[in-house]
């Protein structure tokens, strides 16, 4: 059963569970959601801390993110000192001066603030453009 917020997603990797699958399986749920009030209900509660700070400032990020993106309400949550990192963190494999720079630059500003350096549109599932065809196609 997949996570149904994004508080189980961090109870299942602090349990153990890999954090891909863990988050990839809250996405795909999260942007099934119907409506604004369904993606506020996964966003709400707060994940608890994992002991990983960057785990722990990117589900403030993510959820920043996702409620903005989808016109939901941020949770008071994300703005807890402990969802912000000290350094900063490239999130590519590969780093270098050329991508830490275009990371620098592209992050969302969700992400930006809490000092992640990432993709310019992160939290992306191949399930986005199924749902997206699908939404299209209704109209």
């Amino acid at each position: 059963m997949r996570p149904a917020t994004l508080s189980q997603t961090c109870e299942r990797i602090i349990a153990g569970e890999p954090r891909e699958k863990a988050f990839a399986e809250f996405l795909d749920t999260f942007y099934g959601l119907a409506d604004a009030d369904a993606r506020s209900a996964a966003l709400a509660p707060e994940p608890p801390l994992t002991g990983d700070e960057r785990l722990d400032a990117l589900a403030g990020a993510a959820a920043s993110y996702l409620a903005k993106k989808y016109r939901a309400r941020v949770p008071a949550w994300v703005a807890a000192p402990s969802r912000y990192l000290k350094e900063p963190w490239f999130t590519t494999e590969k780093p270098g001066l050329g991508i830490n720079e275009f990371l620098w630059h592209s992050s969302p500003a969700e992400f930006r603030s809490r000092n992640i350096f990432t993709e310019a549109r992160p939290l992306r599932r191949a399930s986005q453009a199924l749902l997206q065809r699908r939404a299209d196609g209704a109209k």
